[in-house]
């Protein structure tokens, strides 16, 4: 860190999400003049890595929250809601991470490959979409540039980091004793055992919807992302598999103009960030292996759906941690 640059904060940052943009910012050497954790109550003090440098965590409050000049948020919605807020109010642009702000008329949600456009009428906070909206969008953006959306049938198979810390310790402890033969403890996480397993719910349930919240969420920041209206139809299944990091996606798009698999290969090799990896019959497509470490979003079995005129399928992967949080 240097004498000259931005102040920058980041809230959340002893968890997955707020450890990752932590690395990331040393990475990529951002002009930085200061990095200041930001924590709860019970991490007061606690070091947090960047770089070479160990960083004591601070509690927001009216002094600490001063001069920060960007604040990076992944703490959760209620606690975006209370501090985002006060951190405008002090003099900072918040760079939202959470689910809190997204759909806010008054707020952007932002791509940086798809809308950069949309940061520069900001009022003080710029929301990121979810994980899986993120991944997704590199490749889908392109496609509906160049066809017209239609409708879009997504499938997603989320890594248990996107849940946090405690879920990535759920899965190493019960991958451990169901190895060891031992007897599973209680999933306390997940409603049940994730280890070995695939779970068909991705957040909850809520007020007797037959979808997700995690579904309803990606379903609706599409729409906001690419300015879509009711015309165009989406609809999603989230599920949650036994992966440390990297989401992946099974989508369904019908377009309105044709669009060819070789031509789709064509327009997704161009597109920012995203790397095409299809050639299957030499086993070659996206991992969420591959896709864990990196920024770009791997997408590959490019074909035609053989029973929808103007429709493709296709498979992606992505850093939900990096790319789709950080």
């Amino acid at each position: 860190m240097g004498e000259s640059g931005h102040r920058v904060g980041v809230l959340g940052a002893t968890g997955a999400v707020g450890s990752t943009i932590l690395d990331i910012l040393a990475e990529r050497d951002f002009p930085a003049s200061e990095v200041v954790p930001f924590a709860s109550e019970r991490s007061a003090g606690k070091p947090v890595t960047f770089g070479e440098q160990s960083l004591e965590c601070v509690v927001p409050g009216d002094e600490t929250i001063r001069d920060i000049d960007i604040l990076i948020s992944s703490a959760g919605g209620s606690v975006s809601a209370e501090w985002a807020p006060k951190f405008v109010e002090a003099g900072a642009v918040v760079v939202d991470n959470t689910s809190y702000w997204r759909m806010h008329e008054d707020v952007p949600l932002v791509v940086a490959e798809v809308n950069p456009e949309a940061a520069q009428n900001h009022k003080g906070i710029i929301a990121n979409p979810n994980c899986t909206t993120m991944v997704m969008m590199l490749v889908l953006a392109p496609i509906h540039r160049e066809a017209g959306l239609e409708r879009l049938v997504l499938s997603s198979y989320q890594a248990v980091s996107g849940t946090g810390q405690k879920a990535i310790a759920e899965l190493t402890d019960q991958a451990g004793q169901v190895l060891n033969g031992e007897e599973i403890d209680e999933p306390k996480v997940y409603p049940h055992q994730i280890a070995f397993n695939v779970i068909p719910q991705v957040e909850t349930f809520k007020d007797g919807d037959d979808y997700t919240t995690e579904e309803r969420k990606v379903m609706a920041e599409t729409r906001k992302i690419l300015g879509l209206g009711d015309e165009v139809k989406i609809s999603a299944t989230c599920a949650r598999v036994p992966v440390f990091t990297g989401h992946s996606e099974s989508l369904n798009i019908e377009t309105r103009e044709d669009l060819s698999p070789d031509r789709a290969r064509e327009i997704l090799a161009a597109a920012e960030n995203v790397v095409v990896v299809d050639n299957p019959a030499a086993g070659e497509y996206p991992t969420a292996l591959d896709a864990a470490g990196i920024d770009q979003t791997l997408v590959g079995r490019i074909r035609r759906d053989p029973g929808q005129e103007n429709t493709l399928n296709l498979w992606l992967a992505g850093d939900n941690l990096r790319k789709g949080a950080a």
